[in-house]
């Protein structure tokens, strides 16, 4: 079902749009958390390190698809919003037959490069052989994931997250059982944890492409819709190409990261591994709904609406803080007990690792969340440079903190590296925030108001 999200309170519109897509990534995110608790239980303490590491790889192919899904997202709800639906669907078109091409160069480069990636992060030798089968099956999948993420931006901006809500908690439940029957019942080892989200994703992508285009093709368009148009394609490109290099990068940053933490041995990429995976669930978490206010915001500015996007800013600060209360408070006093989750026979520094890990960043998701429903509307709004300008320093600091702090307070050292780098990013967020547009259009409204 489609939904205009240029009517109606937007806190109330917000809240109906967003909690959907909420649940939504917390079900994406089982698919890397039922890989980590498969391997970590069934398989034991070096698979957990073997899929962990390979993930950091593997955000690094997210991000693109991430860029297509912000690019596509964007556009269409710009378009959607000022009901030109015949470009709306040359967007989608376009989209797809980027995303496509781009797909396959990926896949390219990840098959002849996978090793040499392994190495360059100093992935140690007992681990990388696994490494290497998990990141080789991941990237076969890559199609899957590219269409599925294009397939979930066109729902977002169609004002629709209950439908990819249904399709991401079938297949996500669907994940751990069959990573359990491949691993358990046939022995299959890493390779099962990898070809089970091979197949539960591929059934999900087919089924959300078929609904979208079908929910495409209900729309009446005066004229025909043009299949792909290189204008289209460079305004996609403005919102897509920054949202992958800082996606990109990002992932650039955690390998580097990564490189630093492998230095520490088997026990503490295993612990990280472990806490890590809680962490990004939290922040992928406040992504996601960032993405949800980008839509929102995209919305109302193709609308002509710019003074409701003050009063969304505000409704999406106390939404992802209220889903910080619980998260932050779980973390704290029940971290220990979610890093058993993920290990069966581990040694006490990995448990520990995990641990510290959490204590050390929890208490910063308040921080954190603001910068990302900032970032939201500097997306939705186009803002690209100084979106990027925001998330650039936090990586840079993440990833030169990490380095120098681990020398004098060990593992300590590199998370508190996240934290200096979350406070001051949002600081230049909300600055940015506070010089747009809407700023201006509400200002004005209220002298009229006023007056």
């Amino acid at each position: 079902m489609n939904n205009d999200l240029t009517v109606g309170k937007p806190s109330s519109v917000l809240w109906r749009f967003c909690l959907p897509l909420f649940g939504s990534i917390l079900f994406q995110q089982l698919y890397n958390i039922a890989d980590s608790f498969v391997a970590g239980k069934f398989i034991g303490e070096q698979a957990l390190a073997a899929v962990g590491n390979s993930y950091e790889v593997t955000l690094i192919f997210i991000a693109f698809a991430f860029g297509c899904n912000i690019g596509c997202s964007v556009v269409v709800s710009q378009l959607f919003g000022a009901k030109n639906y015949r470009d709306m669907k040359t967007a989608v078109t376009t989209t797809l037959i980027a995303s496509a091409v781009l797909c396959g160069l990926l896949m390219l480069g990840g098959l002849t490069l996978c090793t040499l990636l392994l190495e360059l992060i100093h992935t140690p030798s007992e681990i990388i052989a696994a490494s290497k089968l998990y990141l080789d099956i991941y990237i076969l999948g890559l199609p899957f994931m590219f269409f599925y993420n294009v397939s979930t931006g066109i729902f977002s901006a169609l004002g629709d997250s209950r439908t990819p809500f249904i399709f991401l908690a079938v297949s996500s439940l669907s994940n751990i059982a069959v990573d359990i029957l491949f691993v358990k019942a046939f022995q299959m080892g890493v390779a099962g944890v990898a070809w089970a989200t091979f197949l539960c994703q591929g059934i999900s992508c087919i089924l959300a492409l078929t609904v979208v285009l079908k929910r495409l093709a209900a729309i009446k368009t005066e004229g025909h819709a043009q299949l792909y148009s290189w204008e289209m394609f460079g305004r996609i490109a403005r919102i897509a190409v920054p949202s992958i290099l800082q996606q990109s990068f990002i992932s650039v940053g955690n390998i580097l990261i990564q490189s630093v933490i492998n230095s520490f041995g088997a026990s503490v990429i295993a612990g990280y591994s472990a806490a890590v995976k809680l962490n990004n669930m939290v922040i992928t978490s406040f992504t996601t709904l960032g993405n949800g206010i980008s839509n929102y915001t995209a919305q109302n500015l193709g609308a002509d609406k710019p003074q409701r996007i003050k009063e969304g800013f505000h409704a999406g600060i106390k939404m992802v803080w209220l889903i910080c209360v619980p998260l932050v408070l779980l973390y704290l006093c029940a971290g220990r007990w979610l890093i058993y989750i993920f290990m069966d026979h581990s040694t006490g520094l990995a448990i520990d690792t995990g641990v510290q890990f959490l204590s050390i960043l929890s208490p910063f998701y308040f921080i954190v969340s603001a910068k990302l429903v900032a970032d939201g509307i500097l997306r939705g709004a186009g803002m690209m440079s100084q979106f990027m300008t925001a998330t650039f320093t936090d990586l840079l600091l993440r990833v030169i903190l990490a380095a120098v702090l681990s020398r004098f307070f060990a593992t300590a050292g590199i998370w508190f590296a996240w934290p200096i780098g979350w406070t001051i990013a949002t600081a230049l967020s909300l600055f940015f925030y506070r010089k747009g547009t809407w700023i201006i259009a509400d200002q004005k409204a209220q002298l009229v108001s006023a007056n």
